[in-house]
């Protein structure tokens, strides 16, 4: 064969072999594998991959990209709170809210006096704030009520409950995170404060009114960032007299605190009396719990926002009691912790997401009981793309870089503003899971989970993760 020739079919052979090698698929990432920068974050976090659940899938396919240890059932921290969030939107609708009211028997007179009780009936609202009771009070004003005969009886008996001991979990009783659920929570059952420094000492402000509350505040300037601002601060209470000190940096600029040292019931009576007093209301009785009797009628009624904006806090914020309310409004008329789980639970299997390994506890994940696994919970991910509310249900999430939790995480790369991500952060546990879109586009559900005793430095092995999806198309790793 002539020189020409030859080298002319070496040169065909070799173009056709490029044209297979670009047009073959790319290699298909092993998906028991992480990739090489979160394994090696782990390591250097002394996390063993054993410790390690992850799966990561694209929304239009059936099968995962990576799932590594998926079945593992384990603790999911605030996580848990996208089944809760889910299952309220879908179980409730997005536009479900609730009401709060104030009924009586007895007619208002002329000169606004009312000859008898004033029922305030809580319905589990999540999110009663502060300014939305004080709206509530201010419609009872401007219905012509001002003197108050009888007592204010808070009628709590949507839910019907076990004791709440919010010590239980971490020894932290007036933490507000450890707030229990109740009919009638106004404001979270928190206090609020605002720290400021100026000069050579810290100004400390009361934001919430409340009669019959002694605060006494002893906090002086500190040095050093902000992280950790809170665990600076001690807190004493005794006796209606909540005792506050310790030192307060000044790089911190202004925080609010809040604390919750009292019961639910001492929260809206001290609450009450203070902003009807400022409206120039009167109160002749006292204050208790009871019930709306049947023959009542409704004078002033304040609805909450929708479930599709309730949930933003929920998520955004990781708002452990909202959630907890949010959970007992899928139990139904019983009201009870146990049908809230039932009927959950129910809901799930119905819509093909049959999770054996599930234990909710109190649909927040502030817990030490509840578990779930990542391929459950990607599962769940999957099924809320597909669904009518994905876009309340996404939106709900912390977005990277930008708001949220995640707000300070993933500045300045491939993934700020790509990944919708719910966090979550026990001793013990942390955990990611939520939605990424990658450099071409296409997105991915995500989840991650970590039990083990240095999880809480697992957030380097995460970011990288989302990073790998988001950078990356992948596939090319």
């Amino acid at each position: 064969m002539p020189n020409s020739l030859y080298r002319k079919k070496w040169f065909e052979c070799l173009v056709l072999a490029g044209l297979l090698f670009f047009a073959a698929p790319l290699p298909a990432q092993d998906s028991a594998l992480l990739p090489p920068a979160v394994t090696q974050a782990l390591a250097a976090a002394r996390i063993p991959e054993s410790s390690v659940a992850v799966v990561v899938q694209a929304v239009d396919q059936k099968t995962p990209r990576i799932s590594h240890n998926a079945e593992l059932s384990m603790n999911p921290a605030s996580v848990m709170k996208l089944v809760t969030t889910y299952a309220a939107l879908e179980m409730l609708g997005p536009a479900a809210s609730w009401q709060t009211g104030f009924w009586s028997v007895a007619e208002v007179d002329e000169s606004g006096r009312l000859p008898g009780n004033l029922y305030l009936k809580g319905s589990g609202d999540p999110n009663l704030s502060l300014e939305h009771f004080w709206m509530l009070l201010r419609q009872l004003r401007a219905r012509g009520v001002r003197h108050i005969d009888g007592d204010l009886v808070l009628d709590r008996s949507r839910f019907t409950l076990p004791p709440h001991d919010p010590a239980a979990f971490d020894r932290r009783p007036l933490r507000a995170y450890n707030v229990g659920p109740d009919a009638l929570l106004v404001d979270a059952n928190a206090l609020r404060f605002l720290l400021r420094p100026e000069g050579e000492q810290v100004r400390f402000f009361r934001i919430t009114p409340h009669d019959n509350l002694e605060v006494v505040a002893q906090i002086i300037p500190g040095k050093g960032g902000c992280n950790g601002w809170r665990e600076r601060l001690n807190f004493a209470w005794q006796a209606n007299r909540l005792e506050i000190s310790g030192s307060y940096p000044a790089s911190c600029d202004e925080q609010n605190l809040l604390l919750a040292p009292l019961s639910p019931e001492a929260h809206v009576r001290g609450l009450f009396r203070a902003l009807w007093r400022e409206m120039g209301g009167t109160l002749r009785g006292k204050v208790r719990t009871g019930r709306t009797p049947i023959e009542a009628r409704k004078l002033a009624a304040q609805n909450s926002p929708p479930v599709a904006e309730i949930i933003r806090n929920v998520n955004k914020w990781s708002n452990n009691v909202m959630a907890r309310q949010l959970l007992l409004a899928l139990g139904g008329e019983e009201g009870t912790p146990e049908s809230a789980v039932r009927q959950t639970q129910d809901w799930l299997r119905a819509q093909g997401l049959d999770f054996p390994e599930l234990v909710l506890e109190n649909g927040s994940g502030l817990s030490r009981q509840e578990r779930i696994s990542a391929q459950s919970l990607n599962h769940l991910l999957i099924h809320a793309w597909q669904s009518p509310v994905m876009p309340e249900f996404i939106a709900s999430l912390p977005i990277s870089a930008i708001d949220g939790t995640m707000q300070k995480r993933l500045r300045g790369t491939p993934a700020a503003g790509r990944a919708h991500i719910k966090t979550g952060s026990l001793n013990g546990a942390k955990a990611a899971a939520g939605y990424v879109q990658d450099s071409r586009g296409k997105r991915y559900a995500v989840t991650f989970l970590i039990n083990h005793a240095n999880a809480a430095q697992g957030e380097k092995a995460m970011d990288a993760l989302l990073l790998w999806v988001a950078g990356e198309k992948p596939g090319n790793s």
